[in-house]
């Protein structure tokens, strides 16, 4: 039997029609409406041409039509490829082009970029949601797909690299089932408050989770502290998975006169990751929702779940991120890096047979984080191998940024680096050679690089250097010695 993603959504469908399986704003979706209008779109995609294989680049804000879209790709066997809508036209097109899509769906409200993305790109456009909606649609499932198998591509997602070029990771039917973790039981999983945007694999990942249990899964628009409590009052959902920095906008809202009486004990389960969790956090957090288990999760696009810890573990070992998630088995290389085999792990980087090869060893993917291991086992994250900012759930790519802050008149060299922080992971910071020793504020290189790069990429913070070491034959930055005498002034 073939391990295939429209299973899980016939399956549901079948099992628990009528039961929710998402909310978003006001309007809900059952498990039945959710496949008959994935089917809808399927039909409708299969007319224009969209067959096994074939990938479908989708630039749109979340929004309730990308799900039915999401379960028509799968269904089709063509490959859902997001790309981060903060990104402009001039980041964006690079991504597509990447992912040399056969058509690209546009967010509505993005009408005018959409046009110029697609003549950038040079591929057939239309607005998401364009499509039968009216009783005379065919919903009848689409059936089999010849030549789709566990082992046929799913999704595409985009990730920042450290030559600046992007990389797209291709997960296979199999390994987004697996990712999963289905069971031989269905357990009760009750409703999840997710507020990752639906171009990021978080979100895709905690909701196939929850469909494949048949549970149901709540969209916020915005990451906004607010509006997630209200999301989790109105629904009393049961779990919720955010990154540190909005925690952290969670605990500030109910540390409001508007948000003091939030009622948040529906909370069983309050999960976090994808950066560095302070210990202070999870202190606050304990006495915020004392009724939930707090739970830290380690993982990648690449790799998706590797390594967890669970509540009992966070006063003991403050800064580790757990021991290997089921089915993962991990090794540490003689230079500390950690290496990951796992049926959860991506296929390729998606025309990219160099950086593919560069990501394995001996069938190992290399997550290009460097750690510690005591004792018992559990490890702790140290430090990158490679160059790229993670900065609140999101990579960004230094050497793009120093492209275009090098072009601010005020700015004679510059160096971007990461510095660790507690609500971020890490923090982009611009050391700067000044002009005629004229030192550049944050907010004026954020307006600069505004025109050319998504607001995570700019820096929250500057600092002044007399010179950027590089290195003699390639002239490139030397980070290590750069962070080393920030460390040191």
């Amino acid at each position: 039997m073939e391990l295939l993603v429209g299973d899980v959504f016939r399956n549901a469908a079948r099992a628990v029609p009528h039961r929710r399986a998402f909310a978003f704003g006001d309007r809900t979706l059952t498990f039945g409406e959710l496949d008959r209008a994935g089917n809808r779109l399927a039909h409708a995609l299969r007319a224009e041409g969209i067959g096994l294989g074939d990938r479908v680049a989708v630039w749109s804000d979340s929004c309730v039509d990308l799900v039915p879209l999401f379960v028509a790709l799968a269904k089709l066997g063509a490959v859902f490829a997001p790309l981060n809508t903060r990104l402009g036209v001039d980041e964006a097109a690079p991504v597509a082009e990447m992912a040399r899509p056969a058509l690209l769906l546009v967010d509505p409200a993005r009408f005018a970029d959409g046009a110029a993305l697609a003549g950038r790109v040079g591929v057939p456009w239309r607005a998401l949601g364009d499509g039968p909606t009216g009783p005379d649609a065919p919903d009848d499932d689409p059936g089999e797909v010849a030549g789709l198998t566990g082992a046929s591509p799913h999704v595409l997602f985009a990730t920042s690299g450290s030559t600046g070029r992007p990389k797209g990771v291709v997960v296979s039917h199999r390994a987004s089932v697996m990712r999963c973790h289905p069971g031989a039981q269905i357990e009760p999983r009750g409703t999840l408050v997710c507020p990752f945007p639906l171009f990021h694999m978080a979100a895709w990942t905690l909701s196939m989770q929850q469909w494949h249990a048949r549970g149901g899964m709540v969209f916020t628009a915005s990451a906004d502290g607010a509006e997630i409590c209200r999301a989790i009052e109105a629904h009393r959902a049961n779990r919720a998975y955010l990154i540190p920095a909005v925690w952290r906008r969670v605990l500030d809202h109910l540390a409001t006169p508007e948000g003091a009486g939030c009622d948040l004990s529906s909370l069983r389960f309050a999960d976090s990751g994808t950066s560095a969790t302070p210990p202070e956090l999870l202190a606050d957090l304990r006495a915020a929702l004392p009724d939930a288990v707090l739970r830290v999760f380690y993982g990648s696009t690449e790799a998706a779940n590797v390594l967890a810890r669970d509540e009992a573990e966070a006063d003991e070992r403050p800064g580790s991120c757990g021991v290997p998630s089921p089915l993962v088995q991990v090794r540490v290389a003689d230079d500390g890096e950690l290496l990951v085999r796992s049926p959860l792990l991506f296929d390729e980087y998606f025309g990219d047979p160099e950086a593919t090869a560069a990501a394995f060893v001996d069938g190992w993917y290399r997550t290009g984080d460097k750690v510690e291991a005591d004792e018992d086992g559990h490890l702790s994250i140290t430090g990158r191998v490679n160059d790229v900012i993670r900065t609140g759930g999101e990579g960004v790519d230094p050497t793009e940024v120093e492209g275009v802050l090098r072009t601010h008149p005020a700015v004679d060299d510059v160096a971007v680096v990461g510095l660790p922080d507690a609500r971020w992971g890490e923090l982009v910071c611009a050391v700067v050679v000044p002009v005629d020793g004229v030192v550049p504020s944050v907010e004026d290189l954020r307006r600069h690089g505004a025109d050319h790069l998504a607001p995570y990429k700019l820096p929250r913070r500057v600092e002044a250097v007399d010179v950027i070491p590089r290195t003699l034959a390639t002239h490139q930055v030397q980070r290590a010695l750069v962070l080393e005498r920030l460390a040191s002034a």
